[in-house]
């Protein structure tokens, strides 16, 4: 009778494929290829050389793979998060994540548009430059428009720059009327939030983070 066979054996994806080890499963072919392979009694000591130094050399690829996966699927999630949230909270993100990066902010009352902007500047009384327009827009699917971008430059009379965020994204023309604008306009989309999110998660203050809660993890080197 031969001796059991360690899960050490099998190559990541097998691993990956398997799960825990406390469960019962079947054992799809992949991973039935690596178990016959690892056997002594099967291959030559040349074949076993061999293949360590394939997996010698696959082995951080797949890692980097996996890696880049687990990143690609936890930042859909976050995305999904943020869509989730009301208007009132996705204005309070925004707000909680201009403070993480070092600024002070202010919200003005709701307008009729069931929204309100978000007044940034370096100090709580806002004298100091820059003194920076923000504007948030909460949508699902139709992107911001030209109108919308004219109408957000029409109100930056007392301001030095202005941003403009929408987690619908914008049309390519509304792009376009940003940068033609004679100050200084810039677009965030919801890929862009969530990587400034990402970026100064550790600063966020306790409300800011109860709206998006997220744990870290760490990766093998």
């Amino acid at each position: 009778m031969s001796e059991p066979t360690g899960r050490d054996v099998l190559s990541t994806a097998s691993k990956n494929t398997l799960g825990s080890v406390l469960t019962t499963f079947e054992i799809v072919s992949d991973v039935w290829e690596d178990l016959l392979e690892s056997n002594p009694e099967n291959v030559t000591d040349e074949e076993i050389l061999l293949e360590e130094k394939q997996n010698i050399k696959e082995e951080p690829e797949k890692l980097v793979e996996l890696k880049e996966d687990v990143q690609y699927k936890s930042q859909e999630f976050i995305k999904d998060i943020i869509a989730n949230l009301s208007w009132q909270d996705t204005e309070r993100l925004v707000a909680g994540i201009f403070r993480g990066i070092g600024y002070k902010t202010r919200m003005t009352p709701s307008s009729s548009d069931l929204g309100s902007d978000i007044i940034v500047s370096p100090d709580e009384l806002g004298m100091e430059e820059p003194r920076i327009k923000v504007e948030v827009k909460k949508r699902t699917k139709d992107k911001i428009g030209t109108p919308n971008i004219r109408s957000f430059i029409g109100g930056m009379r007392d301001y030095n720059k202005g941003i403009f965020v929408s987690t619908s994204g914008f049309s390519k023309d509304a792009r376009h009327e940003a940068e033609r604008a004679n100050i200084a306009i810039t677009l965030v989309d919801l890929d862009w939030l969530v990587e400034l999110l990402l970026n100064n998660y550790e600063n966020l203050d306790v409300e800011t983070k109860a709206l998006v809660p997220l744990k870290r993890i760490y990766w093998p080197v």
